[in-house]
């Protein structure tokens, strides 16, 4: 460090004070009973400024800038604007000491002798607080909460904005060692506020913001009279009666001295945010001061060691950027770094530091020697078992114990020296002089060797990495660089300032200077860029740059010299350039420039480099062939310039080389149609067809699909035309390709057909698919595309195909949940299997569903099914059994839906007796297991209500009897318990107008039939009305043997005349019964009638004897009275007998359920159907 006298003023009085403006362009000075203002760019006296009437001893600017305050001995304190206008003026009862502004509420401390005042503009009054002593000093910490005040008494009062004292600190010398300045430190980085403290006992002492003393105290031996900090609080600056001002760290080291004065200096201060310092003495003398720090450092390879704070020593490592502080606690005056040593010379001693490992990136340095003795040196070098000291010309060896083993003595001042390495305690030393000698020295050896002598002083010196070639920069700033061995300046170049070699390369070298960053290769010319500062090393593509006080590590891409290099053809070089460091495009320019120039070796390690595999198999592939013997360089050349997309000098080395057939592929891969016809042969159609082909492929790829199709059509690839049109929806196109196409051309007709299909037009699918003739595919685009009628229009043509129509057909209807069609389409197709199971489905669904109507027309449809499958002699007997069953289960579902009905539903509208006889007919039909879905206890309960309601009381007693022993749903339990209950005041019989009349024996039999719908006396079973349930008046006879159902329908339609006989017949009606005798005249015809023979006597025994009639019984039958179930085989047909002509009974001729012919036609006009198998009114027959 040392200091420059920048300006100097002197006036008549002394200089107590004085304050800069915080912009730094102003300096206010405390002279006599003036203030003094002063330019601080080059001591202009601006303007004295009068206002006190006796000395002023002190002067602060507030932190803002716009105003400033003074106090003087007259007891007044004045406070001026930054325009040097006094505003306000108050006073105390003693002469001011000291004033201080608040750096944040710009508040006022204004001491006195006796007392403190606060200050504020916003108060504009001022508060005053009594002081025990004589305040001397005062200072603000940083964050303007709390006051220092320092008292001749030796006591530090620490006070808040209030006044109010927080902290006392006592000094050990009491009133004998009065304080006579302090300051809080300025810095921002401290965790905590410092306070520095000099008094007149001659210590400097630390104290944080608790009153805790930092440290021990540090003698001066000097009275000191101001103490100040630099802005951003590294260094303090202390005046007093030594005559000069000191400067020291902010731990209270002496570093040195800025300035010797004539007198005592009373009062010292830093230039905001500057190095500048101003001085003011006892005898008015102003100094102006500039620091300089000069930069001390080392620098070995990738290790920098430089100064900071001027009493440590951090250690950077370049390129991993580690960095580690060494804490001296001394002034650091020179730094040397080599290898894992560390040499630091400080005032009294030189510390020799080592490495903990050998590790090159280990930064933990520990002490390995102390050379205690006292050194004057210009430089410092450190080698590994010994220290270098140059002084002027004289050059020390000694030992890391501090013992001289030798020394040189030179011809001129050693202007530049550097250990160049070598062997442990033989290293070599560079030494540049100033009269242009460069020498090398080992430190083993007493004699110096002259390697080369020049005219100008040296600067700067580096050797290279084979200790070849010498690069010199001269007092001229003209870097020279010199062959060791012949002593040949080989070139020079001007504006330098310092030179480094590349450590790993051989012919590189770098100089900066003038703000130029000068890259050398070889011979070639210098590469310039803008760089800052001076280079200290180069190693690869890392330049070292130091600028001001830092170094950096500058990433250079070595781009320029291995272009320099490549214009050369010199790849081999450019490669090596290249290995320290240059981009990825760079790298790829040497390998195609390498790959152009068939240096296969190095354009191979380039593309490995920018890991480009396409180019790395093409030199594999190349490398093969020329094993092979291969030896023709333009068409090696020629596959190069296609890899690299000069086409068309590919082409014409193609053609040089003979290979007219490889230019034609290569155009015709790259699409480049009309180059390519250049090189076709004698018009061989082969290859222009290919040519067409590749071309219509290109078009197809960039999106021009028709032109690809005109080309495929034209190139016969029809194929490629109908997938591109079909993929593009081009129906038209499709349908001129496929009328143009031979039906012999199967294939791209059927490809059409698929893509019409595709594209919903199925008329021209047909078409095509009729063209090629393939029914198969045209059934099943009927049947894909839902057009029936043209599919069963083909399949009455071709019954072949009536399975593959059908079976979709229901399959859909199915699916469009029109199974009942659905099952007739299975049955039509020929699939009974499915037909059964669309209904046996259909039938379960509707049964859960509570849909008993539809469960009777679908058990109905069962039944005809099996019937129909029952011509089968395999499966008559299984199926008969599935017929009758089913028409059993038909019949119970459809009575049981108007129970269920009347069940459910609030209102019903079916009679009472049609309710009594369907839950009667279910109680007697119910004698075995009960179907899915039918309620044994909605039957019973319905037939006891109604049984109840129409006098049938017995019948209702049994029907409750048995609803107790089943399990009762909640919602009819109170009704069944009551209707229990009632039932016991009924008489217990049933009414006789209920009790059903046998119309075959004139029987009455009970409402309660154990023996279920048939008669207790003939065992004849009841036919019941398919709508009411009542029973008809029908007797089912049976025809003899040897009659067949033609002969017998033809003997019954000739309806013989009858003789009217009178008296003969005798008609006997009662409530109950009506019945037929004939007297003993009759005829025998008669006598053979089976009706009136039975109709006389009662039928005894447990068989049941049918009634059979022979041929003349049938002539004497009527048509109108005779009913026929024409039942189609395997069954017979069965015929009924009305006992009552004149009551009119409906037989339906579909499922032949007889019904009353007033409900028939009644319940025909409801439904437009038979209630039972809906056949419509309107269809022909069954």
């Amino acid at each position: 460090m040392r200091a420059v006298l920048t300006w100097r003023d002197k006036v008549e009085q002394c200089i107590y004070d004085l304050a800069f403006k915080p912009d730094g362009t102003q300096l206010i000075l405390a002279a006599g009973n003036r203030l003094l203002v002063y330019d601080t760019s080059d001591g202009t006296l601006l303007q004295p400024l009068k206002g006190h009437k006796d000395t002023v001893y002190c002067v602060a600017y507030a932190k803002d800038g716009k105003r400033f305050a003074s106090g003087s001995a007259d007891k007044s304190i004045i406070i001026w604007t930054s325009k040097l206008e006094g505003i306000l003026k108050y006073t105390h009862n003693d002469s001011i000491q000291c004033v201080s502004y608040n750096p944040i509420t710009h508040q006022l401390a204004s001491c006195s002798s006796s007392d403190f005042g606060l200050w504020s503009p916003e108060q504009k009054s001022v508060s005053k607080h009594k002081s025990s002593s004589k305040i001397t000093c005062c200072s603000w910490t940083n964050d303007g909460q709390y006051l220092a005040l320092g008292m001749s008494n030796g006591v530090i009062s620490i006070r808040n904005k209030n006044g109010e004292e927080k902290v006392k600190i006592e000094r050990p010398g009491g009133s004998f060692s009065p304080i006579w300045s302090i300051c809080w430190n300025p810095s921002r980085e401290e965790h905590n506020d410092i306070l520095a403290v000099a008094d007149w006992g001659q210590k400097l002492s630390f104290y944080q913001l608790s009153g805790k003393q930092i440290g021990k105290d540090r003698p001066l031996n000097f009275d000191p009279c101001c103490i100040s900090y630099f802005t951003k609080g590294e260094y303090i600056l202390v005046g007093g009666s030594d005559k000069q001002v000191s400067l020291f760290t902010k731990d209270g080291v002496r570093l040195g001295t800025v300035g010797e004065q004539n007198s005592w200096v009373w009062t010292c201060r830093v230039k905001p945010d500057s190095n500048y310092v101003v001085v003011g003495c006892q005898d008015g003398t102003i100094s102006f001061y500039q620091l300089i720090f000069s930069t001390v450092h080392g620098l070995y390879k990738d290790r920098y060691a430089y100064r900071d704070s001027m009493t440590d020593v951090i250690v950077q490592h370049l390129i991993t950027e580690q960095k580690v502080r060494i804490k001296c606690r001394e002034l650091v005056k020179k730094i040397a770094i080599y290898k894992n040593r560390l040499a630091i010379q400080l005032p009294e001693k030189i510390l020799i530091y080592e490495l903990y490992s050998d590790d090159s990136v280990d930064m933990h340095y520990r002490v390995k020697e102390k050379i205690v003795k006292k050194f004057e040196c210009n430089l410092l070098v450190v080698c590994t078992d010994h220290i270098i000291l140059c002084q002027e010309k004289r050059l020390q060896c000694l030992s890391f114990s501090g013992v001289k083993e030798r020394e040189w003595q030179m011809e001129s001042l050693i202007r530049y020296i550097k250990v160049i390495g070598g062997p442990a305690g033989r290293e070599g030393l560079l030494v540049g002089l100033k009269n242009g000698q460069i020498l090398k020295i080992f430190v083993d050896n007493l004699f110096a060797i002259v390697l080369l002598k020049q005219a100008t002083a040296v600067r700067c010196l580096d050797m290279s990495a084979s200790r070849n070639k010498l690069a010199v920069v001269d007092e001229n700033d003209t870097c020279l660089v010199y062959d060791i061995h012949t002593k040949e300046l080989l070139f020079q170049e001007p504006n330098a300032n310092s030179v480094a070699w590349n450590t790993q390369c051989e012919d590189m070298l770098c100089f900066s200077g003038g703000g130029y960053l000068n890259i050398k290769a070889s011979t070639f010319p210098v590469h310039q860029q803008k760089l800052q500062g001076f280079v200290v090393g180069y190693n690869g593509s890392k330049i070292f740059c130091l600028h001001v006080f830092s170094m950096s590590a500058v990433e250079v891409p070595q781009s320029a010299p291995m272009y320099q290099y490549l214009d050369r053809k010199m790849f081999k070089e450019a490669y090596q350039i290249a290995c320290l460091g240059v981009t990825d495009a760079d790298w790829r320019e040497l390998a195609m420039e390498a790959l152009e120039g068939l240096e296969f070796e190095t354009a191979k390690k380039a593309f490995t480099r920018v890991q480009d595999l396409r180019y790395l198999e093409l030199i594999s592939s190349i490398e093969e062939r020329k094993k092979r013997g291969e030896s023709n360089n333009d068409l090696f050349l020629a596959e190069v310039f296609s890899y690299q997309g000069k086409f068309h000098e590919a082409a014409k080395l193609y053609k040089r080389s003979g290979h007219e057939n490889l230019a034609l592929d290569m155009y015709t891969d790259l699409c480049m149609f009309e180059y390519a016809k250049d090189f076709l042969g004698s018009g061989d159609p082969k290859e222009t067809k290919m040519l067409i082909t590749k071309q219509a492929d290109w078009a197809r790829n960039i999106n021009e699909p028709k032109a690809a199709v005109e080309m495929y059509i034209s190139a016969g690839e029809h194929t490629k035309a109908i997938e591109i049109s079909g993929s593009h929806g081009w129906v038209d196109m499709l349908i001129d390709i496929a009328r143009k196409l031979d039906k012999a051309e199967r294939e791209p007709l059927l490809m059409c057909a698929r893509y019409f299909k595709k594209l919903d037009s199925p008329g021209y699918a047909a078409e095509t698919y009729l063209k090629v003739g393939d029914l198969k595919s045209l059934v099943q685009l009927y049947v894909d595309t839902k057009r029936w009628d043209e599919a069963f229009a083909l399949g009455e043509k071709h019954p072949e195909f009536k399975d593959d129509i059908y079976v979709p057909y229901a399959q859909w209807l199915a699916e469009n949940d029109r199974f009942e069609e659905a099952q007739k389409a299975f049955h039509k197709a020929g699939r009974q299997g499915e037909a059964v199971r669309v209904l046996e489905q259909l039938t379960h669904n509707a049964v859960v569903e509570s849909r008993f109507n539809d469960a009777a027309y679908y058990y109905w449809m069962l039944s005809m099914q099996c019937l129909d499958m029952a011509q089968d002699p395999a499966q008559k007997d299984v199926m008969l059994d599935k017929f009758h069953h089913f028409q059993h289960l038909a019949e119970l579902y459809h009575g049981y839906q108007t129970i269920h009905r009347y069940m459910e539903e609030p209102f019903s509208f079916d009679l009472p007796e049609t309710l009594f006889n369907i839950s009667k007919f279910l109680l007697h039909s119910l004698t075995k297991a009960t179907p899915l879905g039918i309620s044994k206890v909605n039957t019973l309960f319905t037939l006891a209500k109604q049984s109840k309601a129409l006098g049938a009381y017995k019948l209702a007693r049994h029907a409750y009897d048995k609803l107790r022993g089943l399990q009762i749903p909640a919602r009819i339990q109170k009704s069944i318990e009551l209707g229990t209950l009632t039932i016991r005041s009924k008489p217990f019989h049933d009414s006789e107008e209920l009790v059903p009349l046998c119309y075959r024996c004139s029987t009455n039999n009970p409402l309660l039939n154990n023996l279920g719908n048939v008669c207790i006396n003939c065992r004849q079973p009841f036919i019941f009305s398919a709508s009411s349930y009542e029973m008809l008046h029908l007797v089912e006879f049976y025809l003899e043997e040897g009659i067949t159902d033609e002969e017998a329908v033809a003997l019954i339609d000739l309806e013989a005349p009858r003789h009217k006989r009178e008296g003969k017949w005798q008609e006997i009606a009662n409530n109950n019964s009506q019945t037929l005798r004939l007297d003993e005249a009759m005829d025998a015809i008669g006598d053979d009638d089976p009706f009136t023979a039975k109709l006389s006597f009662e039928q005894g025994g447990s068989e049941f004897v049918p009634v059979v009639v022979n041929r003349s019984v049938l002539r004497s039958m009527s048509r109108r009275d005779v009913l026929i179930k024409r039942w189609p085989p395997p069954l017979q047909w069965q015929y009924f007998r009305s006992l009552l002509p004149d009551v009119s009974i409906t037989m339906c001729p579909s499922c032949f359920q007889m019904f009353h012919s007033e409900d028939y036609e009644l319940l025909v006009l409801q439904h437009a159907c038979c209630p039972y198998c809906r056949r419509r009114i309107d269809d022909a027959g069954p």
